[in-house]
């Protein structure tokens, strides 16, 4: 491997994050998949992905549907979606935030809430 006198130096290009963004490790091309907000195609690996679980219909409407029902414990499907957000719009909706130098190390996924 050939270095460039800078590197043969011991100076080296600052690295902000230890994976550059991804979770690739080995594989040389990843799928790329859209984006729920801005349709943007970004690779699978480096997509910030959230699983939604959602009823189909609002509070109020599954009152009307259960007032209605001929059945008494009818329980309506849910929606179940997986999303896709590159890191722009991932940043911009406060999925997720920017974190400090520091707090990047840490590799440990965030509290869960419900």
């Amino acid at each position: 491997i050939k270095l460039s006198k800078k590197a043969q130096k011991g100076k080296r290009m600052a690295v902000k994050r230890r994976a550059h963004g991804r979770n690739k490790k080995g594989r040389g091309h990843v799928l790329r998949v859209r984006c729920v907000s801005t349709g943007k195609a970004i690779p699978k690996d480096k997509a910030i992905k959230r699983f939604v679980v959602r009823n189909i219909v609002d509070a109020s409407s599954m009152r009307d549907i259960r007032d209605a029902s001929a059945y008494e414990s009818y329980a309506l499907p849910k929606l179940y979606i997986k999303q896709y957000y590159c890191i722009e719009a991932a940043v911009h909706q406060r999925i997720v935030r920017l974190r400090s130098r520091t707090e990047r190390k840490n590799r440990e996924p965030p509290m869960r809430r419900r």
